[in-house]
C-alpha cells in the first residue's frame, strides 16, 4: 500500500482522509492474522510520516507484552537490541491507562525508564490503544515524526485507523478461530481413528501423549494413571524430558494430579511454582513453568490424568481454547483407555478359558488313555506272575512289553503337546520339524515345511507361533478333509511369519472364527502387537498367516 508522504507539499487533510480511507480497506480484506498486524504498524508509520512504529500486543492477562512488531528497525539492529520489550515505563502507560498518549520528548517524562543499548535515539511519542469490545488488544507506538512533533491531527488519523483495525482484527481473529477450529475438530476425528484402531494399553497411552502435544502445541505431555489407592504413577511421557519422568509415582494426596483426579475437573496453571498442590519435584525434573491438567472420565469414573506442560513459543501459557481441547480430546481418549483395558481383561480370561479347556482335555486322555493303558500293563504283569510255564510267561512279558512302549508313547506326545523341549532347546524350526513328523505318523498327510529363519527368536514369539501353527494343524485335521500341508516361516521388514495353507474343502471366513479356534489365534498374536490373516473359501483351501513384529 502507497501512501504520499505527509511533509511534501501535496499532503492536505484531504489526502490524509483519503489515505486513512485506503487503509481501512487494505486492512479490512487482510484475512491473516500476522500480515493485518503487520500492515497496521507499517500503515501507522506512513500516515503520520513517523520513522519508528510499533504495536504491542498484551497477553491475556493484560499486564504485559506478549508480541512486539515493528517498522523502521532492520534485523542487525532488532539483533542488536536484544529482548523485545514486555511494556515497563512509557509503554507500560498505555497498558495500564488504554488512553491516548502524545508526548514531544519521551526521555523528558518522569514514567520513562530508558532505552536499551544499542536502541535508537527517540524523542517525539504518539501511543494509541487498539480496543475490541471495551478491552485492550494491543498499542500503537509511533516515535520520530520527519518534519516535527506529533500532532493533534495525527492522533485522530491514527486513533480512527486504530478503530478500523479492532474491526479488521476481530474479523481475522474470528477466521483464525473458525479456521483452527476446524483443523482441530478435523485432527480430533483423525485422533480417534487411530486410537479406535490400537488396544495395547501402553501403546495406546504413548499415542495419546504424542496426539495431544501436537494438537495444542505442548513442550510435553504425560498420563498418569492410579497406581494404588495413594499412588499414581506415570505410565507414558511424550516430549522433552519424558525419560526422566516416565515411572514417576506422585501421592494422590500431595499432587496437583491427584486432587485433579479427585476433583474430576480439568484445571489451567500458569505458574505452577505458585500453586501450593503441584508437585514441584516432579515439575522440576523436565522444568515446566506451567501446566493443563485434565481427567480422563468414563462417565462419573476417574481412571487417569492427562497433564500437559509448557505451550511451545513465545508464551509458556495455554490459553482457554487449549484446556477446552484437552478436555474433548481426554474425553476420547478416556473412552480408548477403558476399551483397551477391558480387551486386556477379555483376553486373559480367554487364555485362562483356554488353558482350563486344554487341562480338561490332558486330563480327560491321561485318565481314558493312559490310565487304561497303565491298567493294561498292571494286569499284564499278573498274568505273567501267574504264568505256569516259562513259554506262557515270555508271551505275557512281551505283551507288557508293547504295552509299555505305547503308553511310554503316548506320554511322550502329552509332554511334546504341553511344552516341546526341542522348542527351548533348538528353537521354533526344530520344534517345528518334530511337530511336523508327529503330526505326519498320527494323520498320513503330506507336511511340507520351509524355515527361512536362522537365528533364535524372543521366547514368547517363538512359543506364539508353535501354538499357532499347532492349532492350525489340529483344525485342519478335524475340519478340512485335507491331503496336504506346506508351513513356511519367513523373516522380513522387522517382522516374522508364519504361513500355512492345505488343499482341503475350505469355508466361508466371516471373521469371527469361533468355531475354528481363530478368535484364540488372534488374541494370543494380539498379545505380542501381531496379527492374523485368514483367506478361504469353499472347495479352495485355507491360507492363514500370522504374523509378530520384532523389536
Amino acid at each position: 500500500m502507497s501512501i504520499d508522504n505527509p511533509c511534501t507539499p501535496e499532503t492536505s487533510q484531504t489526502a490524509r482522509l483519503r489515505g486513512l480511507i485506503d487503509a481501512g480497506i487494505a486492512l479490512g480484506s487482510e484475512v491473516s492474522l500476522d500480515a493485518l498486524l503487520q500492515k497496521l504498524v507499517e500503515t501507522a508509520a506512513a500516515l503520520t510520516g513517523a520513522r519508528y512504529a510499533a504495536l504491542g500486543v498484551i497477553d491475556e492477562t493484560g499486564t504485559e507484552l506478549e508480541r512486539f512488531l515493528t517498522t523502521g528497525i532492520g534485523e542487525e539492529l532488532h539483533a542488536a537490541i536484544g529482548e523485545l520489550p514486555r511494556g515497563r515505563g512509557i509503554l507500560g502507560v498505555l497498558i495500564k491507562d488504554a488512553e491516548p498518549l502524545l508526548l514531544e520528548s519521551i526521555t523528558d517524562d518522569p514514567r520513562s525508564v530508558g532505552f536499551p543499548p544499542h536502541h535508537p535515539a527517540m524523542r517525539g511519542f504518539l501511543g494509541v490503544p487498539i480496543l475490541l469490545r471495551g478491552r485492550a488488544y494491543g498499542n500503537l507506538y509511533l516515535t520520530e515524526k520527519a518534519g516535527g512533533p506529533f500532532t493533534a491531527e495525527d492522533q485522530g488519523l491514527v486513533e480512527t485507523l486504530a478503530a478500523q483495525a479492532a474491526v479488521a482484527i476481530e474479523n481475522a481473529r474470528l477466521l483464525q478461530d473458525a479456521t483452527t477450529w476446524s483443523a482441530q475438530l478435523e485432527a480430533l476425528n483423525e485422533v480417534g481413528a487411530a486410537l479406535a484402531g490400537e488396544v495395547e494399553l501402553p501403546r495406546l497411552l504413548q499415542l495419546i501423549c504424542r496426539r495431544l502435544r501436537g494438537l495444542i502445541g505442548a513442550r510435553v505431555v504425560t498420563i498418569a494413571l492410579p497406581a494404588s489407592e495413594r499412588t499414581l504413577r506415570i505410565e507414558a511421557a511424550d516430549g522433552a524430558g519424558a525419560d526422566e519422568i516416565l515411572g514417576l509415582r506422585l501421592e494422590r494426596a500431595g499432587s496437583k494430579s491427584g486432587d485433579v483426579l479427585e476433583r474430576r475437573r480439568a484445571e489451567r496453571v500458569d505458574a505452577l511454582a505458585d500453586d501450593p498442590e503441584v508437585d514441584q519435584h516432579a515439575t522440576s525434573l523436565i522444568d515446566a513453568r506451567t501446566g493443563l491438567y485434565v481427567p480422563l472420565l468414563v462417565g462419573a469414573r476417574p481412571i487417569g490424568v492427562i497433564v500437559a506442560h509448557d505451550k511451545e513459543g513465545e508464551a509458556p501459557r495455554f490459553s482457554d481454547d487449549d484446556l477446552r481441547l484437552a478436555e474433548i480430546f481426554a474425553s476420547r481418549a478416556a473412552v480408548a483407555v477403558d476399551l483397551s483395558e477391558r480387551v486386556a481383561r477379555d483376553a486373559l480370561r480367554r487364555v485362562v478359558e483356554a488353558q482350563e479347556l486344554e487341562r480338561r482335555r490332558l486330563a480327560r486322555e491321561l485318565h481314558d488313555q493312559t490310565g487304561q493303558e497303565l491298567t493294561s500293563v498292571l494286569l499284564g504283569l499278573k498274568a505273567v506272575e501267574e504264568a505256569k510255564s516259562d513259554a506262557e510267561r515270555a508271551k505275557a512279558l512281551a505283551a507288557v512289553r508293547e504295552q509299555v512302549v505305547e503308553t511310554l508313547h503316548d506320554v511322550r506326545r502329552l509332554a511334546v503337546e504341553l511344552r516341546p523341549k526341542a522348542l527351548d532347546d533348538f528353537g521354533l524350526a526344530a520344534a517345528l520339524e518334530r511337530l511336523r513328523d508327529i503330526f505326519s505318523e498320527q494323520t498320513g498327510m503330506r507336511v511340507d515345511l520351509e524355515s527361512r529363519i536362522r537365528d533364535r527368536l524372543p521366547p514368547d514369539v517363538e512359543t506364539a507361533l508353535y501354538r499357532i501353527v499347532q492349532e492350525a494343524l489340529t483344525n485342519i485335521v478335524k475340519h478340512a478333509q485335507a491331503n496336504a500341508v506346506s508351513i513356511v516361516l519367513a523373516r522380513k521388514a522387522g517382522a516374522v511369519t508364519a504361513l500355512i495353507e492345505d488343499d482341503g474343502r475350505g469355508f466361508n471366513h466371516d471373521g469371527s472364527g469361533e468355531g475354528l479356534g481363530l478368535l484364540g489365534m488372534g488374541e494370543r498374536l494380539a498379545l505380542l502387537g501381531g496379527r492374523l490373516k485368514v483367506e478361504s473359501r469353499p472347495g479352495a483351501g485355507t491360507t492363514i498367516v500370522a504374523e509378530v513384529p520384532l523389536s
